[in-house]
């Protein structure tokens, strides 16, 4: 199993080493142990981990954070798309690479990483991502047998903000804010079908179905870094999504003297990019259609996604419609986000038990009558 010796410090104290053999029959010894129980329990131990297959070599451990951060990194790459693997590799290049990037995995302590959470400034998102990105590096070390455990899981995180308050817009809004657009059929488009700005700007004609007036959401175009690129939507998954006949002019005018091949917004070449958030043509139109319309709040492209939303509710649309729509990976992520638009359902579902209750309140005496007549 092992063996045990004792050994004087040069400031002349007596400790206990262990030498045994790793799984690889390579030669090991541990030194420290203070009373020779401790070091009989530490063998004990590792012969419990070398029987459950669960040895840990402390060399292997010995690995650099920066080194395991880099590899991580590019396994992220290869599988994440742009949008979402920049945030990592800015989260890892700011804050993580910067503190741990020089230790050794197995040097790190949980409470070093807490006090390292609960000192990092920013926003809940940036430290929850930070802290993020160091457990799962670790975590890869703990699948390649370099830790016994990921010491930056179950740490204490700042609550999530919440997100602003969603703006939506009425008809008449809607139609406002086109007017003083550069693109007003874009405008529209996006206000009554709540598409994500990419995947509206990388239709193709060829994903228009004039006939059945509807799109085919099969492409996305994000801009990352003044660059712009086109993957599958978000939820990996394309959606038919209808729009309504109102659009099949201003659609049809969009797609007249182009191939299949080409974009369907803009010159057919070149994907519009979202504006600038000061000084760009949406946010233009926004300020002259206020000038308009004072009861207009301050919107951004996003914000006539949830007007479509909002749009279809008060319609009558069914929640699992909704969810088709906007292209959400379920209902109940449709119910979480929109929560606030289904509070009518609510006060429907009081006033229809108030009604059955009245009702039932009506039967009850009269049924009673007639038994005492009898």
């Amino acid at each position: 199993m092992g063996s045990i010796h004792p050994y004087t410090t040069t400031a002349g104290k007596r400790m206990y080493r262990i030498s045994y053999r790793a799984p690889d029959q390579s030669q090991r010894t541990k030194r420290g142990f203070r009373t020779k129980r401790d070091a009989e329990l530490a063998l004990a131990q590792v012969a419990i981990a070398k029987s459950r297959g669960e040895f840990i070599d402390p060399t292997a451990a010995a690995v650099t954070v920066d080194t395991m951060g880099e590899e991580w990194l590019e396994q992220r790459r290869g599988v994440l798309k742009p949008s979402s693997f920049r945030p990592l590799e800015s989260a890892w290049r700011k804050h993580v690479q910067p503190k741990w990037g020089a230790r050794t995995v197995g040097s790190i302590r949980h409470s070093e990483v807490q006090s390292w959470v609960s000192a990092m400034t920013g926003g809940s998102t940036t430290v929850r991502r930070a802290q993020g990105v160091l457990a799962g590096i670790l975590d890869g070390a703990v699948h390649d047998r370099r830790l016994s455990r990921n010491v930056a899981r179950d740490i204490a995180l700042p609550t999530k903000t919440r997100n602003a308050r969603r703006h939506y817009l009425a008809h008449s809004q809607v139609q406002t804010l086109a007017d003083h657009a550069r693109h007003p059929a874009l405008v529209l488009f996006l206000a009554y079908t709540g598409l994500r700005w990419g995947e509206a700007t990388a239709l193709r004609i060829r994903h228009v179905d004039t006939l059945r007036r509807r799109v085919s959401v099969e492409e996305n175009a994000v801009l990352v870094s003044a660059e712009v690129h086109v993957g599958t939507p978000k939820t990996h998954r394309s959606r038919s999504v209808p729009y309504p006949e109102f659009l099949a002019l201003p659609i049809a005018q969009l797609a007249e003297g182009k191939s299949r091949d080409e974009l369907l917004f803009g010159d057919g070449v070149d994907y519009l990019k979202l504006p600038a958030s000061r000084n760009g043509w949406f946010t233009v139109a926004v300020r002259a259609a206020q000038d308009e319309d004072p009861t207009i709040p301050r919107v951004t492209p996003h914000d006539l996604r949830h007007t479509a939303a909002s749009l279809a509710v008060q319609a009558g649309a069914h929640v699992k419609a909704v969810q088709r729509m906007l292209g959400h990976a379920s209902a109940a992520m449709t119910l979480d986000v929109y929560a606030d638009l289904f509070d009518d359902d609510l006060d429907a579902v009081a006033t229809a038990l108030d009604q059955a209750k009245r009702a039932a309140s009506v039967v009850i005496p009269l049924s009673r009558e007639r038994d005492r007549k009898a």
